[in-house]
């Protein structure tokens, strides 16, 4: 593997590190990674050539995790690949080239400065001076006011979204998009809906502890069990009361599971049953139905025959067929 810098770039005695590295790509990237770049950047001055056996050897470093970093800065632009190596490109350069091209594409009518500009500009010079020290890279200016149309956000919302990534030391553009996203998808907008959100998620976190405790699960919820949880709660709004008697109607259970659970809550659900009242009613109602199909079987003799054993009640949710009766 050949490595070769920019032709345009000159070269220097000492290996320079643009400003723009730290804070653009460091903080994204692995500390293997960040090594691979570091010494390949090195020997490119040189025109060394270079097999990734040996360079696995001289880092330390296994081979795949060699192979993963030359593919990862690749997919980065920082690396491009030709049939004798990589070209090591210039990281202002690129950020260049990515500050421009937005720039290219607005029109006059988005240049007018209004008053949502200039409040919105406001809030894009706080995220710079609170959550870069008043270092934020140019080409994170047209990123946010991207996110701005993409999404919807008002300030406030954009604010929040930093200090979220910021709180868990994710301050990179991946997660940022991953949490937008996120947000977007919960219909957030305003700071109302992103408190309203927050309201809500504390409410689920509040019903799957107990629901836990209750299970006994000294495990954290998996992803599609908090699905049945948030579902419960949010789309069929739900209490713990309710939930509490479907949780009850386990301990016969050798293994209960959340399936099992869904499908009692969304019977009692599609049947139109709103409060822990309607829902004890239903399950009574149906007990003294249960009893009176059995003292009927009794007084007409129709147990002689090969029928289901229904004192479980909890056959009648599973929906199986009738058996054969011949």
């Amino acid at each position: 593997m050949k490595l070769e810098q920019n032709p345009q770039a000159p070269i220097f005695s000492n290996t320079q590190i643009p400003d723009i590295f730290f804070s653009e790509y460091l903080s994204s990237a692995n500390g293997d990674y960040v090594k691979i770049y570091l010494y390949i950047l090195f020997l490119s001055k040189y025109d060394k050539d270079i097999k990734l056996n040996d360079l696995s050897k001289k880092l330390v470093l296994p081979l795949k995790v060699i192979q993963d970093g030359i593919k990862y800065w690749e997919d980065m632009g920082v690396l491009t690949k030709k049939t004798t190596g990589y070209i090591i490109n210039d990281l202002q350069e690129i950020e260049l080239h990515k500050l421009y091209k937005p720039k290219t594409s607005l029109s006059a009518e988005q240049l007018q400065k209004s008053a949502e500009d200039q409040k919105r500009a406001q809030s894009i010079e706080y995220i710079n001076n609170k959550y870069f020290s008043g270092l934020m890279p140019l080409s994170w200016y047209p990123d946010i006011e991207l996110w701005f149309s993409k999404y919807g956000f008002d300030e406030e919302v954009m604010i929040a979204l930093f200090n979220y990534c910021f709180n868990k030391a994710a301050l990179n553009r991946s997660y940022i998009q991953t949490v937008a996203e996120a947000w977007a998808n919960n219909k957030i907008k305003t700071f109302s809906d992103l408190d309203n959100y927050y309201e809500r998620q504390e409410k689920i976190n509040v019903i799957i502890k107990s629901i836990s405790k209750k299970l006994s699960l000294n495990r954290q919820l998996s992803q599609y069990e908090r699905a049945y949880v948030e579902k419960w709660v949010v789309d069929y709004a739900y209490s713990l009361d309710i939930i509490e008697i479907a949780l009850k109607k386990t301990t016969s259970k050798v293994n209960p599971n959340f399936d099992y659970l869904n499908k009692l809550i969304s019977d009692w659900y599609d049947k139109g049953l709103k409060t822990p009242e309607q829902v004890q009613k239903y399950i009574a109602d149906m007990k003294v139905k249960q009893k009176n199909v059995q003292n009927l079987q009794k007084s007409t003799g129709y147990n002689q025959y090969n029928q289901r054993n229904y004192d479980n009640l909890d056959d009648l949710y599973v929906n199986k067929p009738v058996e054969n009766l011949s």
